[in-house]
């Protein structure tokens, strides 16, 4: 690539980072609604035919930014519903990389949050609901092969999933609404491994192999 080009198409990505980040950080203090497209090219510092160059409206940008983090956290649910190991290794890793994924990207959690729970901001149409279906299906299928192979107790499923996926809410909604009580990465696999050794048959403990009692 010419030295021009490649300048030119560096200086593209650079526009289309800050546009998005500016437009994140816009989104998450004063709203989706309230954020108007000026605001953001001005804060990203480029013209609007340059917002409209990569991603058409402000609805594209948000699109954009809930794209990465829902596809990222997609494929690890797919991840862990395909690969093999310990029920209790695949819960691990599904959880922790859940909470890395949403850490990564607190501000569009954020904004996230406040489009499903607050009033109506007229943003694009995202089924949430159905990437926490999938999360809840993939954990509760783990659980089961868990029982199955003997790993966990014979428990009500349902009230297990819920405690596993509680305790993993609990975090996030900390991390997003309290971080100074932050419970960080290691506080969330301790949580975890409370919350499975009491289903387990052999008691172990954060991912090692544990003694019988």
């Amino acid at each position: 690539m010419a030295k021009k080009g490649r300048k030119g198409a560096e200086a593209g990505g650079d526009a289309r980072g800050r546009l998005l980040s500016g437009a994140t950080a816009l989104f998450a203090s004063k709203g989706y609604a309230s954020t108007t497209v000026r605001e953001i090219v001005e804060r990203a510092g480029v013209t609007k035919p340059v917002l409209y160059y990569y991603f058409r409206s402000k609805e594209g940008i948000y699109l954009d930014l809930m794209r990465e983090p829902f596809g990222k956290f997609a494929a690890i649910v797919e991840e862990t519903v395909l690969t093999g190991g310990s029920a209790r290794e695949r819960l691990f890793r599904l959880c922790l990389m859940a909470y890395d994924i949403f850490v990564e990207n607190i501000d569009a959690a954020r904004v996230m949050y406040s489009i499903y729970y607050g009033p109506p901001q007229g943003a694009p149409f995202i089924d949430f609901d159905a990437y926490h279906r999938r999360f809840q299906e993939a954990v509760l299928l783990v659980l089961r092969e868990g029982v199955r192979d003997g790993e966990f107790r014979r428990v009500d499923l349902n009230d297990a999933m819920w405690a596993v996926v509680g305790a993993l809410n609990v975090a996030m909604e900390v991390e997003l609404c309290h971080p100074p009580q932050s419970l960080g990465r290691d506080g969330v696999r301790r949580v975890l491994g409370i919350v499975l050794e009491g289903i387990a048959t052999d008691r172990k403990s954060d991912g090692e192999k544990g003694r019988k009692r």
